[in-house]
């Protein structure tokens, strides 16, 4: 409990400074635009790009793991289709985005120090190898699907053209494939480019956190509650449901790395599902309300969690 009160209390901390900050105007106009301009633009493509290039390929593609990851997700995916389609009726780049949120773990600022405060820093590398799946996959195909929606086409080709032009834009996916080309062919990073990534990268979680924060201002979620309440019953039951099912009797994970996948598929909410709709413009109110939801009560389901796992 203490290990995740730890980790839940500053993001929610860091959210609050970025409300305090826009109820008193310090920032000005535009604020929360900006930051997430610059988690966008600048700090996660560094993060991805740094992270990715100096891993080792083979530590990349551990394949029972990753399987296991990306799989423990469709009945997630699915549910949520079905949920927010027809019962919420959502449509368009907003459908997308909703999905994102029943599924998006916060792995970047809770996972990784959650799983090292658990299980030692053995830990650090699933951790971060589900960050970078999360933001080099997970992402681009739920860009993918904004891009489809956006796209004025009429031809079934051209919407497919329109999309992938529009994954292929984005600085996050352009960042994960070179660094994963520089993993590929052994390049040598230059050390200060290294160090740019990592300081660089290290403001993406905070900024996105405290734009959320700016962005509630003046804002009311007494309508969304419903369906933030199921959009993170099914993040925080379902997806980690799923994802056990899957390694207890489909695909055998070793049982350090299995742990550290359990983790991950029950954490709540990432932040970066808020920074991808302020982007599009789309559905950002109701995954705020998502992200701070299943953060709130992520606190009871994790702690319950690492108490089955034996922390």
């Amino acid at each position: 409990m203490e290990a995740v009160v730890n980790v839940v209390l500053p993001v929610f901390a860091i959210v609050l400074a970025g409300f305090a900050c826009g109820r008193l105007r310090l920032l000005g106009q535009g604020g929360s635009e900006a930051l997430n301009g610059f988690v966008y633009f600048a700090a996660l493509p560094a993060l991805f790009f740094g992270s990715l290039a100096k891993v080792e390929l083979p530590q990349i593609f551990n394949w029972p793991y990753l399987i296991a990851y990306l799989l423990g997700m469709v009945p997630t995916a699915l549910a949520a289709l079905l949920i927010g389609r027809f019962v919420f009726r959502t449509r368009g780049g907003a459908l997308a985005v909703q999905n994102m949120a029943a599924l998006f773990s916060n792995t970047g600022y809770m996972g990784i120090p959650l799983a090292i405060t658990a299980f030692g820093r053995d830990a650090a590398l699933p951790a971060i190898l589900a960050t970078i799946v999360n933001g080099a996959v997970i992402m681009g195909l739920y860009i993918l699907w904004i891009e489809a929606q956006r796209s004025t086409a009429s031809h079934h080709l051209r919407v497919a053209r329109d999309a992938f032009a529009g994954v292929l834009r984005s600085p996050l996916v352009l960042s994960a494939i070179a660094g994963i080309l520089a993993s590929a062919f052994a390049i040598d990073v230059p050390a200060p480019l290294l160090t740019f990534c990592d300081i660089m990268g290290a403001a993406a979680p905070p900024a996105a956190l405290f734009a959320m924060g700016l962005f509630m201002v003046g804002k009311s979620f007494k309508g969304d509650l419903v369906e933030a309440s199921v959009m993170s019953l099914l993040k925080l039951i379902l997806h980690p449901l799923a994802t056990f099912a899957l390694v207890a009797w489909l695909i055998p994970v070793e049982p350090g790395w299995r742990n550290v996948l359990l983790l991950m598929a029950a954490l709540p909410t990432g932040s970066l599902v808020f920074v991808l709709a302020s982007q599009h413009d789309t559905y950002v109110r109701r995954a705020t309300g998502i992200i701070l939801g299943s953060t709130l009560a992520s606190v009871v389901t994790l702690s319950w969690l690492l108490d089955y796992l034996g922390v």
